[in-house]
């Protein structure tokens, strides 16, 4: 994904640092804007994380001609996140034609914060000069 902008990345302060061989690796340093009312990290910050990175392990290894779209994501919470910087580590479990199961683990000064499960869609991207 280097050259490809991702504009709702950039607006939240995400970076991708790192993806290949089905796995990625994506951060996020906490600002002001990403708290909630009671003044923790609001859980979709860590959400977005996981679906982001989830993604981003996924794509390096579909064909030519291939996209992916998130089906569902499970997102467990075991850790209020006040500040510092979120790392989110993500793998493929499972690779079907048409679906894979992802994991994202996410840490904060190395404790576990929170896990997701993602299943996404595997599809061809129809070519708009054809339609």
């Amino acid at each position: 994904m280097g050259a490809v902008k991702l504009p709702f990345v950039e607006h939240v302060g995400m970076r991708i640092e790192a993806q290949g061989e089905g796995r990625s690796r994506c951060t996020l340093v906490v600002q002001d804007f990403h708290h909630n009312s009671s003044g923790r990290v609001h859980g979709g910050v860590a959400f977005t994380l996981a679906d982001t990175g989830m993604g981003a392990a996924l794509y390096p290894t579909l064909a030519p001609g291939e996209s992916c779209a998130t089906i569902e994501i499970k997102i467990n919470y075991f850790k209020p996140i006040l500040a510092g910087q979120l790392v989110c580590l993500s793998e493929i479990v499972h690779k079907g034609a048409s679906v894979a199961n992802l994991e994202s683990s996410i840490h904060v000064d190395d404790v576990l914060v929170a896990k997701a499960n993602g299943s996404f869609a595997i599809f061809r991207v129809k070519n708009k000069e054809a339609s």
